[in-house]
């Protein structure tokens, strides 16, 4: 092309023109020189990489190839040559039309892989072994292929040990990929496909198969071990081992070395006259022989003598156990299979042991989640109806005691029944406060001022041989919580440290401030990092033993005598901490004393954190008369009856509706005016909320008061979407209810 431009610059006319086509016409000639200058270096550097190639595999022993991306060979080492007949235009897929049905698709499918990984590895079954082929990426348009017979090597992931056993490696569709010598001659010959050997059903691992032979049918124990790629390692231990001089006089010499922790039981003691090296590291124990097996592990629920007579005798029962080992060191258990074999004449037993401790951590994780749930579900529906109940009993007392002088005889008796109403009360409360469904009234507050205003209750809980010393941190502690719930836990810490040290002595309460940089893992909970404010509580009594630490927290779980105590204190402290966005952990050493660790998110003080005043105290009625009218609805009679002789004898007017559907039905009157609606949230048929927005909608300036034995988050988002809305938990008493109508009349 330069040169037909330059020759034609000669034959136009015009100067400009010919000196314009002989610019282009250099120009041309010179990317060309450029363009055959690169490609003579690309092909000598590519000539001097396949040089280097060539040169490397020269003396391989395994047949290598160099091939174009088509497969076609562009050189072969001199393994290859005496391997393979490569006359004519050889491809790498005429070299293998043995080894696979479609040689074309499998090695387009190693060279994909190639070309994206770089390079790829396949092991494919032959008649006398199996070859593992290898695929290397040279540049963008060759390859190196590497085909090496591996029917002499062992079987991947085989131990030493066990080379004497037979082993084989099996694939993903239970195709037999590998046999070792001892396998060949076991089992007379090379199978194909694993089934077989096992008359057409899976192998069982970690039982006693039974196994086709060279000669005949046999008992093997079987070992299987996971490998790469999807291929298993398979191990046969046969129940009695044949006679060989490298296996010792007694013919079990081979269990030292197998890959599974294996025992062998007299039938009629239970005694270990045999262990291999696995069995006694899991076990924890230098020495089994002689030992019988219910002294290393103990059963959970059933007896192991019994188990063990039960398989020695050959009926039918389950064939393995989860048994808790013996060791002080640390909780383990493991699943242990018994089989009955023949030892050298002798009926014998083989315990097969896998470690278990996972999986029954797991289990006992999920069980102790369902029952803490299941209890958690049980307390907010019970606490409803107790609630209901508690209200009417303990309004009814006061309205009681409202007629009764203190110097009048029934008045100690109704007195009495008043505390025990609220101590049943308090019950239900801890029921919630477990369950995390109680209401929350949380503020910022001040530690040190808490503190200091319960240290005088809590020395009078401590007594006179407890001495109670507090330390705070030099900065100010603030936090975000229901003072009367915090209050409640640092109490049940205080008495159980109290309760802990018998012969007396100090409790400290500890106050800092902590900041987290990394999340903190401890006790299968997760602390997010952040600023945190952490409040300690420590004893020096007897302490809490390591098995009984991870329990403290369940509910009616106590270490106290019978009636020392409910088993609530601790677990009502988590659900009040947990439910406060904290949370709680607990450190003990027997005899040397416990401590409580209370981390809490450390809230940075704003001037929009000004606390709601606090209502005024409730202990008494109110003489000043009130006026109002109020709409009272309540499904439960004894609680609308007491509720309603409140609030008149406070001096409103009252109306009743035992329902939603009544209280709409009252509200039909246009010339009734209503100034407040006392509502119960849960009532059969249309609920309290529900009613209450469709009464708004004709009067939308009246007082709403929501009253329920469930927490108030069960219906929160609902509540928060109606104005002029508060909430009050039952048992409320009577001074209570009536204040709280005071104030939304106010």
């Amino acid at each position: 092309m330069g040169v037909s431009t330059a020759a034609a610059a000669l034959v136009v006319p015009g100067a400009a023109l010919a000196a314009a086509l002989l610019a282009v016409a250099g120009a041309m000639l010179a990317v060309m020189a450029l363009a055959a200058l690169v490609a003579w270096r690309h092909g000598r550097r590519k000539a001097q990489a396949v040089r280097a190639v060539t040169d490397f595999i020269a003396h391989d022993a395994a047949p290598s190839l160099l091939a174009d991306a088509d497969g076609a060979i562009l050189h072969a080492n001199a393994a290859a040559q005496a391997h393979f007949d490569l006359s004519g235009d050889a491809t790498v897929a005429g070299l293998l039309p043995d080894v696979f049905a479609n040689p074309a698709m499998a090695l387009y499918r190693l060279q994909a892989r190639a070309q994206a990984d770089g390079a790829a590895r396949e092991d494919v079954v032959l008649r006398q072994g199996h070859m593992r082929i290898a695929v290397h990426r040279l540049g963008s348009d060759a390859f190196l292929w590497r085909l090496e017979d591996v029917a002499d090597r062992p079987a991947p992931g085989q131990c030493g040990g066990a080379a004497r056993l037979p082993a084989m490696t099996v694939g993903r569709g239970g195709t037999i990929l590998y046999m070792n010598d001892a396998a060949r001659k076991f089992l007379g010959g090379r199978a194909k496909a694993i089934e077989r050997l096992f008359d057409g059903a899976p192998p069982r691992p970690g039982e006693i198969n039974t196994v086709t032979t060279a000669e005949g049918p046999r008992a093997c124990l079987v070992s299987e071990s996971p490998s790469t790629g999807g291929r298993r390692e398979i191990v046969l231990v046969p129940a009695k081992a044949p006679a060989a001089a490298d296996t010792g006089d007694d013919g079990w010499r081979f269990f030292e070395d197998l890959p599974v922790a294996l025992l062998r039981l007299d039938a009629d003691s239970g005694r270990i006259t045999l262990s291999n090296r696995l069995a006694r590291d899991l076990l924890g124990a230098g020495r089994c022989h002689g030992r019988r097996l219910p002294e290393l592990m103990e059963g959970l629920g059933r007896s192991i003598a019994d188990w063990l007579e039960e398989a020695a005798a050959g009926r039918p029962a389950r064939s393995s156990e989860f048994l808790r080992l013996s060791r002080t060191d640390s909780e383990m258990f493991v699943q242990v299979t018994l089989t009955r074999v023949d030892a050298d004449g002798a009926p014998a037993l083989i315990a097969v042991l896998n470690d278990a401790t996972k999986l029954k951590t797991l289990e006992a994780q999920f069980v102790q989640s369902q029952k803490m749930q299941a209890i958690g579900e049980l307390a907010g529906g019970v606490a409803h109806d107790f609630n209901n109940l508690l209200t009417a009993i303990t309004g009814h007392c006061d309205l009681l005691l409202l007629r009764h002088d203190q110097g009048d005889p029934a008045y100690a008796d109704l007195v009495q029944i008043s505390q025990n109403a609220n101590r049943a009360a308090a019950l239900v409360g801890q029921l919630l406060a477990f369950s995390r469904k109680q209401t929350l009234r949380p503020e910022v507050l001040d530690l040190r001022d808490t503190l200091s205003d319960l240290t005088h209750l809590l020395n009078r809980l401590v007594g006179e041989r407890v001495r109670l010393s507090l330390t705070h941190d030099p900065a100010q502690p603030m936090i975000r919580a229901d003072k009367r719930q915090l209050e409640q836990v640092l109490m049940n810490l205080v008495v159980n440290a109290r309760d802990a040290m018998t012969d007396g002595g100090e409790i400290q309460i500890r106050t800092d401030c902590m900041t987290l940089d990394e999340p903190l893992h401890r006790d299968r909970a997760v602390v997010p990092p952040g600023a945190y404010i952490r409040v300690m509580v420590s004893d020096d009594g007897v302490g809490i033993d390591p098995e009984r630490l991870p329990k403290i927290f369940e509910p009616f779980y106590t270490t106290k005598r019978t009636g020392e105590g409910t088993g609530l204190g601790l677990s009502t402290a988590y659900g009040i901490v947990k439910q406060s966005g904290g949370y709680i952990f607990a450190d003990s050493v027997p005899g040397s004393g416990s401590t409580f660790s209370l981390i809490f998110p450390r809230h940075q003080k704003s001037v929009d954190d000004a606390a709601a005043p606090a209502p005024r105290p409730a202990n008494a009625l109110a003489r000043e008369p009130a006026d109002g009218i109020v709409l009272l609805v309540e499904d439960e009679a004894p609680v609308r009856a007491f509720a309603a002789r409140a609030l008149r004898l406070r001096g409103y007017t009252v109306l009743e509706a035992d329902s939603a559907e009544a209280a709409l039905e009252t509200l039909q009157d246009d010339t009734l005016a209503v100034d407040v609606f006392v509502t119960d949230v849960v009532m059969p048929g249309m609920d309290g909320p529900s009613w209450v927005v469709e009464a708004l909608k004709q009067r939308p300036g009246v007082r709403v008061i929501f009253v329920s034995g469930y927490a108030e988050e069960a219906f929160g988002d609902v509540q928060a979407r109606i104005p002029n809305s508060v909430f009050l938990p039952k048992p409320f008493s009577l001074s209570e209810l009536t204040e709280t109508v005071s104030r939304q009349l106010r």
